[in-house]
C-alpha cells in the first residue's frame, strides 16, 4: 500500500526572500503567500476596528453605560471561544472602570444555545440593564426581542453567519454581516469581542476618560486569551488571525500570560517549556480542557480559570478541568466505538453514504461535536451526530470536509424541505441544528441528496497534502526550530507536513494504553532519528516484518532533562514492501 500523498503546488514563481530558509520559503509559497509583507505579524498589521459595522453604535452605548454605571451582563457560549470571549470582555471592562459586570453562560442541558428568552429572564433577575452577547446572538431573534421588550439594551457580538434578516438589537458587531466591510471574515468570536474592547478604549481616550489615577488599560495583555480562543475555535488563520495568534503566543512563550493558561499547560504534563509552545498546543492542550467544562458541566469553571489572578487557585481549577477532560475522553471513546459499529451496519459493500448521520438516545449531548469531528477525519465525509435535547427534540453537531460548506448545506435542506429542521447555525466547517426525532429520517434523506450534489468534483477520498521530501541535511534540529518560530500555523494555514520513505531500526508500543508507536528510523545518509505515531492501529503495529515505511510527518523538538533532540511526529504511516 502507498499513502495518498499529494505534493503542494508553489503559488509564487520566485523566492519570497533570500533570507528565508529554502524549505520555509517553499512552505510559505505553497500557502498562497506571494509577498514577504503578507508574513508581517506585528500588532500594527492588524485590521482597524473602524471597518466593523455598528462598532460606533456599540461603543456609544457602552460609554453611556459606564458613565451612568449601568449593570452589564455578558452572555457567552459554552465552548472555548465563548469562554475566552467572556473573559476578555470582563477583564477589559473592569480595567476601564465598569463597576457592575456579571456573566451568564447558558448550561447546554438546561437552556440550550445563545440568548434565549429564559436566559434574558435570568439576566433581568440579576439586575442586568445592558446585555452584551459574545460568540452568539446573531440567530437569537426571540431572545433579543424579549430583552428589548423588557427595556434592556442589547449589543450582539458574533462571528457566525447571519440569516437574511438580523435580530432587532441596539448594535450588531459581526464581520459576516453582508453590510460589514471588515476584511477578516474568519475572525473568531473572541476576536470580535477583543475588537469591541479596542474600539471602546479608543472612544474613552477621545473623551478624556482616563487619568493618571485611572490609566488606559494595555489590551495587548489579553492577547494570550484571544490566541487560545481563536485556535480552539478552528477558524481559518487568515493574515489578521495569524497576527492575533502570533502576538498572543509571544506573550505565552515569554511567560506573560494569565495564570490559568499557564496552569492548564502544567496540569497537562507537557514537558516542553513555555518558550516552545505552538498554536497547535493551544488547540490540543488548552482548548479541550476549557471545552470539557462546557461539554460535561458548566463553562463557568473555564471562565473563572481564565479570570483568576492567583496561581494556586488557577492550578486547582486547571486540575479540575483536566479531570473533566479525562472523563470526556472516556465518554468520547465509548460513543465513537458505538458509532463505528453503526456505520459498519449501514455501509453497502463497504461504501458509506455521502453524509453520515448518527443518533442514539444515550449519546452525550456535550460530546457529539468531538465524535463528529473524529469520524469526519477518518471517513472523509461530513458527519452529524445527534443526542437527545428533550423528550421530543434531538440536537446535532455537524463537522464538514474542505470544499463542503456545511452551514450552506443545512440552509439548502431547510429551504427545500421547510419545517424539517427547527433551528440551525454555524459556518463552513462546523454547525449545530435541532429537529424532532420524527423528522430524522426525512432530514437524513434530504441531507444525502443535497450533499451528493455538492460532492461532485471533490475528491471522494482523503488525500495527504505534503510539502515534499526533506534531504537528510534538512531533517535536523535547526530546521525544527526554524519552523517552530515561523508560524503560527493552523486551520487554513496548515503546519508544514513532509513525507518520505525510511528504514525502520526499532519499533515499540508506548503510552498508558500501549497504542502509540515509538520508532527509530534511518535517514538516507545513515543517521538515525526518533519518531512517534499516536493512536495507531494495534492490529497492524508493531510489525515484525516491516523493515521500511512511508511516512507523512512533522518536525518536532523533544526536550528531556534539558537536552533537545529532533523527533518526527508521524501523521500517517504505511509499510513499504
Amino acid at each position: 500500500m502507498t499513502l495518498p500523498i499529494v505534493r503542494r503546488a508553489l503559488r509564487a514563481d520566485t523566492r519570497l526572500s533570500a533570507d528565508l530558509h529554502p524549505v520555509l520559503d517553499r512552505v510559505y509559497r505553497a500557502r498562497d503567500i506571494n509577498d514577504i509583507n503578507e508574513l508581517n505579524t506585528s500588532a500594527k498589521a492588524l485590521l482597524h476596528y473602524e471597518q466593523l459595522r455598528d462598532i460606533d453604535k456599540a461603543t456609544t452605548l457602552l460609554v453611556d453605560a459606564l458613565k451612568t454605571q449601568k449593570k452589564i451582563t455578558i452572555v457567552g457560549d459554552f465552548d472555548a471561544d465563548g469562554a475566552t470571549s467572556t473573559a476578555v470582555c470582563i477583564l477589559a471592562l473592569k480595567q476601564m472602570g465598569f463597576a457592575h459586570i456579571s456573566y451568564l453562560v447558558p448550561n447546554r442541558f438546561d437552556f440550550g444555545y445563545g440568548l434565549s428568552k429564559q436566559i434574558v429572564d435570568v439576566a433581568l433577575q440579576q439586575g442586568a440593564e445592558v446585555i452584551v452577547t459574545v460568540d452568539n446572538g446573531i440567530a437569537c431573534f426571540d431572545g433579543v426581542a424579549h430583552a428589548r421588550a423588557l427595556g434592556l439594551r442589547v449589543i450582539v457580538t458574533d462571528h457566525h453567519l447571519p440569516a437574511p434578516s438580523l435580530p432587532d438589537a441596539d448594535a450588531i458587531v459581526n464581520p459576516n454581516r453582508k453590510d460589514c466591510g471588515f476584511a477578516s471574515k474568519s475572525i473568531a468570536g473572541v476576536g470580535v469581542a477583543f475588537y469591541l474592547m479596542l474600539a471602546l478604549r479608543a472612544k474613552l481616550q477621545r473623551e478624556d476618560w482616563f487619568t493618571p489615577s485611572r490609566p488606559a488599560p494595555n489590551l495587548a495583555n489579553l492577547l494570550d486569551i484571544v490566541a487560545v480562543g481563536t485556535v480552539a475555535d478552528v477558524v481559518s488563520l487568515d493574515k489578521n488571525n495569524r497576527v492575533l495568534v502570533y502576538q498572543g503566543l509571544q506573550r505565552i512563550r515569554s511567560g506573560q500570560c494569565r495564570p490559568g493558561i499557564k496552569a492548564l499547560f502544567e496540569v497537562a504534563n507537557r514537558n516542553k517549556p513555555l518558550a516552545y509552545l505552538t498554536a497547535t498546543d493551544l488547540g490540543f492542550v488548552i482548548g479541550p480542557r476549557l471545552n470539557a467544562a462546557g461539554r460535561l458541566e458548566d463553562m463557568a469553571l473555564g471562565i473563572e480559570c481564565l479570570l483568576c489572578d492567583d496561581p494556586l487557585q488557577a492550578r486547582h481549577m486547571a486540575s479540575e478541568l483536566d479531570r473533566l477532560n479525562l472523563q470526556r475522553r472516556a465518554i468520547e471513546n465509548e460513543m465513537k466505538e458505538e458509532a463505528e459499529a453503526a456505520l459498519a451496519s449501514i455501509s453497502v459493500e463497504g461504501e458509506l453514504p455521502p453524509a453520515l448521520v448518527l443518533y442514539q438516545p444515550h449519546f452525550h449531548q456535550g460530546v457529539v461535536g468531538i465524535v463528529a469531528g473524529r469520524l469526519k477525519e477518518k471517513h472523509h465525509r461530513p458527519v452529524i451526530v445527534f443526542a437527545n435535547q428533550n423528550e421530543r427534540e434531538i440536537k446535532g453537531s455537524a463537522r464538514s470536509i474542505p470544499g463542503l460548506h456545511i452551514r450552506d448545506i443545512l440552509d439548502e435542506v431547510n429551504t427545500a424541505w421547510p419545517g424539517v429542521i427547527d433551528k440551525f447555525g454555524g459556518h463552513a466547517m462546523a454547525a449545530g441544528l435541532s429537529l424532532t426525532r420524527e423528522s430524522l429520517p426525512v432530514f437524513e434523506a434530504a441531507l444525502h441528496k443535497v450533499t451528493r450534489r455538492h460532492l461532485n468534483g471533490l475528491d471522494s477520498d482523503k488525500v495527504i497534502l505534503s510539502d515534499g521530501e526533506l534531504s537528510a541535511d534538512d531533517l535536523a534540529l535547526d530546521l525544527a526550530h526554524t519552523l517552530r518560530q515561523a508560524g503560527p500555523f493552523g486551520q487554513g494555514f496548515d503546519a508544514p507536513l513532509f513525507d518520505g520513505i525510511m528504514d525502520v531500526v526499532d519499533q515499540r508500543m508506548v503510552g498508558e494504553n500501549k497504542n502509540h508507536l515509538k520508532l527509530v528510523l534511518r535517514k538516507s545518509n545513515g543517521e538515525e532519528v526518533d519518531a512517534i505515531a499516536f493512536s495507531v492501529d494495534t492490529t497492524v503495529w508493531p510489525s515484525s516484518i516491516c523493515k521500511r515505511v512511508q511516512v507523512a510527518y512533522r518536525l518536532d523538538i523533544n526536550t528531556f532533562r534539558g537536552r533537545e533532540s529532533l523527533q518526527l511526529l508521524i501523521e500517517e504511516i504505511e509499510p513499504v514492501e
